[in-house]
């Protein structure tokens, strides 16, 4: 008995297409899988595949270290105003601490030599007291040696009327109040102290607000 093939089966196939002379129209794409390498031809392969794991490592490094300078740039976009309000804190403590050394050292530096402020007030006065016939000095503290050293100092400033002292134990060390015919002027250690503080701080806030408008203007 001869079997048959099934209808569907295909056991050759050929995709060569020949003319009537023989001659190829159409060479088959039929390519057999190359099963044995020389070793120059795997040493070729290997060199190739290393070439393209390079090349897709490289732009995969560089993929991501794109996405990592993103994401610097707006971690550090978030972080510039607590940056700067961490700067102006700091300096607001730096210009405390150094207002509150100076007043320590104002202080020890009064207790030693009272009559300095009185002495430079006197000095940059004496030409608007030299005419005055009188002068009154308001102070406290103003033993005898204490009104002979002012004495001393307003004639060493060019004053020759009429010193009058008034004792004023309310008065701080160091402070005074001089008063003359047409004029008065006075010192208050600690109205000092404040006066600079305040002065101090104003500058400082208005360094702030124009840090903030700079961040503000690179902004847009």
């Amino acid at each position: 008995m001869v079997e048959t093939a099934p209808l569907n089966s295909r056991p050759f196939v050929f995709d060569t297409e020949f003319d009537d002379a023989g001659s190829v129209v159409r060479p088959s794409a039929f390519r057999p899988t190359k099963r044995a390498y020389m070793p120059a031809e795997v040493e070729a392969l290997v060199a190739q595949a290393r070439l393209e794991a390079r090349e897709a490592a490289l732009a995969e490094i560089e993929s991501l270290s794109a996405m990592a300078l993103s994401a610097i740039g707006q971690v550090v976009a978030m972080a510039a105003p607590a940056l700067n309000q961490v700067a102006h804190q700091h300096r607001e403590h730096a210009a405390d601490l150094a207002l509150a050394a100076a007043r320590v050292i104002a202080a020890a530096a009064l207790d030693h030599l009272p009559t300095g402020p009185l002495q430079s007030a006197l000095e940059t006065l004496g030409q608007e007291i030299d005419a005055s016939p009188r002068l009154v000095v308001r102070a406290s503290g103003l033993d005898e040696a204490a009104r002979n050293r002012i004495q001393a100092l307003c004639i060493d400033s060019g004053f020759s009327g009429l010193v009058a002292f008034r004792d004023d134990p309310a008065l701080p060390v160091a402070a005074f109040q001089l008063e003359w015919a047409d004029g008065r002027a006075d010192f208050d250690p600690a109205a000092a102290a404040d006066r600079i503080a305040t002065a101090l701080r104003s500058a400082l806030a208005a360094e702030a607000g124009h840090a903030e408008s700079l961040d503000h203007g690179g902004q847009h």
